[in-house]
């Protein structure tokens, strides 16, 4: 039967509204083909792997002083022992012997990992954690970033002179989130830095039967671009990701080569908006195929929990590149639970999952990025896949309850942030580790130890994409407010 130009828009719909299709048109490339410039397909293949850590993390207990453990002078307003320990919230000196690393660019100072980012120092049979790549390398720590409309000195940040010094709604989870994920930090973002990234870069691909933004933790603002669009997937077999099904005749079905559906995708080429529908049909049938196999054996052994499973994910996708046709991807992953008002800690942080809170969730980080980056070592994609963390912001330096079992912390400002890969320039500090005294220069004024950023969330974001392969050209689109800072290349990557 022959089908109209009408019948197979409304087919192809499934229902959709005249007003979902509209907005639709930017997913189904539409608007990508008509505006997409033309640059060269890459010849090499570079991935970035966001793992945001949902709720904002205690930077304080990542990563501790150990030479400067205790201030001798400092009262109970200044040193790490002196303003957390009496509460129970600091990590005790005796659990951190065997997390102590020494940064290239410390002059010989040393500080420590918490305990379970890399709890089999103290726990054998534990799955290892980061201190290795760190002793490699390769894992950097960028100290005390955030949102940041321009450089801010404490100075500045309580006169707010023309309303310049302060981020859109600070210390505000949704805001906050949607700063570190769009970069945008005098409103609110409506695209992702790691979309615009994507927008601004899809030709490195060339004609890919996948996105270049994946998400095995559902749809994001970071990877929501303007022309281009992201995959959210689940955490199953490959075979499982789309889940194409069809109900009609046998002589119609799509999956068969030569079948009345797939003539009809050739029909009425001519018209931009059916060859859109047709394309991403194509796209999908295609897709299909190549994931609807037995899964890629991977060497690395995943931890069975939900960031070990989407990280597993992710590894099975780099893994296949090479059949996808991948050059670029960017992924995203997640991990909630780190807004930890109460039960932050434990008698004894380093049990790997009886450290509560922010104890438990790190355990569960450091032993899945660890599982991923020794994959990737395996498979031989280090050097092209960089995993980064992001957090919606840091917490309170002092503490928010007292004992052990029940002391939190609040919401704060500036945090640290994980880099690990081949590419990565590690075992070194980046940014500025912030002065740890309540009223101390890095401290907004309220006294709490909510930490003014020293670099920035645009600054951090710019390294990782440039080195991704975004050009220089394209910076200042991608990142508005980039210019207000001089270092544009924070150089660990």
């Amino acid at each position: 039967m022959k089908h109209s130009r009408r019948q197979f828009l409304r087919d192809s719909a499934c229902g959709l509204t005249a007003a979902a299709m509209l907005s639709s048109l930017e997913r189904l490339g539409l608007v990508n083909a008509m505006v997409q410039q033309q640059i060269d397909v890459a010849a090499d293949y570079k991935a970035l792997v966001c793992v945001f850590l949902s709720g904002g993390s205690d930077c304080n207990n990542m990563i501790i002083p150990f030479d400067n453990y205790t201030d001798p002078t400092g009262g109970s307003t200044s040193g790490y022992s002196n303003v957390r320990a009496n509460s129970g919230l600091a990590v005790p000196l005796s659990a951190l012997s065997g997390m102590k690393i020494t940064p290239a660019n410390s002059s010989g100072v040393a500080f420590a990992l918490h305990p379970n980012l890399s709890p089999e120092v103290a726990n054998s049979g534990q799955g290892p954690g980061l201190l290795g790549p760190w002793n490699q390398g390769r894992l950097a720590v960028l100290c005390n970033y955030g949102p940041l409309l321009q450089p801010t000195t404490k100075a500045q940040y309580q006169s707010n002179v023309g309303g310049v010094f302060r981020p859109y709604q600070l210390f505000s989870h949704s805001d906050q989130v949607n700063q570190q994920m769009t970069s945008i930090c005098n409103r609110t973002g409506q695209t992702g830095w790691g979309g615009r990234v994507s927008d601004a870069t899809t030709g490195l691909n060339g004609a890919t039967i996948l996105p270049m933004s994946i998400s095995v933790a559902g749809t994001n603002r970071y990877q929501t671009g303007v022309t281009s669009r992201q995959l959210a997937i689940g955490t199953g077999t490959l075979a499982s990701v789309l889940n194409l099904n069809w109900s009609g005749p046998s002589s119609a079905n799509p999956f068969t080569s030569g079948s009345s559906y797939r003539q009809l995708l050739g029909f009425d080429t001519d018209a931009v908006l059916i060859k859109s529908v047709s394309d991403t049909t194509n796209q999908a049938l295609s897709a299909d195929q190549i994931l609807n196999q037995p899964d890629p054996t991977l060497t690395a052994t995943f931890p069975s929990t939900g960031l070990g499973n989407q990280l597993r994910q992710v590894a099975k996708l780099i893994k296949i590149k090479d059949t996808l046709g991948m050059k670029r991807q960017i992924f995203f992953c997640s991990l909630g639970g780190f807004d930890t008002h109460t039960n932050e800690t434990s008698a004894d942080p380093t049990v790997p999952n009886g450290a509560g809170g922010q104890g438990n969730l790190l355990t569960q980080f450091s032993q899945a990025a660890r599982a991923f980056y020794d994959e990737m070592v395996a498979q031989g994609n280090s050097n092209s896949v960089t995993l980064f963390t992001l957090s919606d912001f840091g917490r309170t330096f002092q503490p928010s309850g007292s004992g052990a079992g029940t002391v939190g912390t609040d919401h704060a400002w500036g945090s640290h942030a994980f880099i690990v890969g081949g590419a990565v320039h590690g075992g070194t500090f980046y940014g500025t580790y912030p002065t740890l005294a309540l009223t101390g220069p890095d401290d907004d004024g309220g006294g709490r130890g909510r930490w003014i950023p020293t670099t920035s969330i645009e600054q951090y974001a710019a390294t990782l994409a440039t080195w991704y392969g975004l050009a220089a050209p394209d910076l200042a689109t991608v990142f508005p407010n980039l210019s207000k800072f001089a270092v544009q290349n924070l150089g660990f990557i």
